[in-house]
C-alpha cells in the first residue's frame, strides 16, 4: 500500500480517513470526519470540514472550499453531509456545503464532474455525474441536475429547480423553473431555447433518435390543448421510445417551480407557481 503523502505545512486533525495514495498540498486542512478516497488529490491550500467524503482520485486546486456550513438561517449545526464522487476535477475558489434538516441531509455530487473556478454548490443540492460547471456558475439549495449537464459561465439557478439529463445552460443565463432533459437555454434569450442537439449527438445518439425527440418537442410545446393533454399526447405516440418518455415522466413529476417553456409556446406559462 502507499501512505498518503502529506505536506509538512497542512493540518489534518485525528479522526480524518485518507485513503491510500492520497496527496496532501501545502497549508490545507481536514478536518476530523473527512473521508479521501483513494488517489484523491489536494494541491494546496484547500480546506475540507465537515462530514465530508471526496471520491477516489478526484483533485482539489487551492482555496476551495468544501464542506463547510450552508448558507442558511435554516441551519442548526446538525451533522449533514456532503458527498462528492470518484473522478471529479474541483478547480480554484469553489464551494460546496453541507446540507440541512429541511432538506436531505446530504449534498451530493456526482462522479466524473468538472467544477471550473468558483463555481458554487448550495446545501441539499444533488449533482448528477459527469456535470460541467463554467466559471462562477451558481446552484441555490435544494437544487436538482442531471447526468451530462453543462452549465454556463456566470450562470445561476434558483433554489429548487429540477435541471434534466443532458441539458445545456449558455452563459450568464438565470435559470427559475425546472429545464426539461436535454433542453438548451441560450445567453439572451428569455425561456427554453430548442433541445441540446449538439450534446446529443456528441453522446452518440443517432439521427432517429433525435428525430424522434424533436417531434415530442414541438407536440409537446407547440400543438393545441393544455399541457396534460399535450403531455399524454406525446406518451401514447412514442411510449416505446425510452428517451421521449424519459422527458414525460420529468415534465408529469412537477415540482416546486414550474416548467421552463419556449416564449412562443402554445403556452410560456405552463403552471401556476408552488406556494
Amino acid at each position: 500500500m502507499s501512505a498518503a503523502r502529506i505536506d509538512p505545512t497542512a493540518r489534518i486533525e485525528d479522526g480524518a480517513t485518507l485513503g491510500e495514495g492520497v496527496e496532501i498540498g501545502a497549508f490545507c486542512t481536514v478536518g476530523p470526519h473527512v473521508v479521501l478516497e483513494a488517489g484523491v488529490k489536494l494541491i494546496s491550500h484547500v480546506a475540507v470540514a465537515g462530514h465530508t467524503t471526496i471520491g477516489a482520485n478526484s483533485v482539489v486546486y487551492p482555496f476551495a472550499s468544501l464542506g463547510f456550513p450552508p448558507q442558511s438561517y435554516h441551519y442548526k449545526g446538525e451533522p449533514s453531509r456532503l458527498a462528492i464522487g470518484r473522478d471529479c476535477i474541483i478547480r480554484e475558489h469553489v464551494t460546496m456545503n453541507i446540507g440541512t434538516a429541511g432538506g436531505h441531509m446530504e449534498t451530493v455530487v456526482g462522479e466524473g464532474g468538472m467544477f471550473m473556478v468558483g463555481s458554487h454548490i448550495a446545501h441539499d443540492c444533488v449533482v448528477g455525474a459527469r456535470a460541467v460547471f463554467a466559471n462562477n456558475a451558481t446552484l441555490a439549495g435544494h437544487v436538482t441536475v442531471g447526468e451530462n449537464v453543462f452549465i454556463g459561465g456566470l450562470s445561476a439557478v434558483h433554489q429548487f429547480v429540477r435541471i434534466g439529463d443532458g441539458c445545456i445552460i449558455g452563459g450568464m443565463c438565470g435559470v427559475r423553473h425546472d429545464l426539461i432533459p436535454f433542453g438548451a437555454m441560450v445567453e439572451g434569450r428569455p425561456g427554453l431555447g430548442g433541445l441540446n442537439i449538439i450534446g446529443l449527438k456528441r453522446r452518440g445518439f443517432s439521427r432517429p433518435q433525435i428525430h424522434a425527440l424533436r417531434a415530442a418537442y414541438r407536440e409537446l410545446f407547440y400543438s393545441a390543448g393544455t399541457l396534460g393533454e399535450r403531455t399524454d399526447r406525446v406518451a401514447a405516440r412514442f411510449a416505446d421510445d425510452a428517451n421521449v418518455m424519459h422527458l414525460i415522466e420529468f415534465v408529469r413529476s412537477a415540482g416546486k417551480r414550474r416548467l421552463t417553456v419556449p416564449v412562443d409556446a402554445a403556452d410560456h406559462v405552463a403552471e401556476p407557481e408552488a406556494a
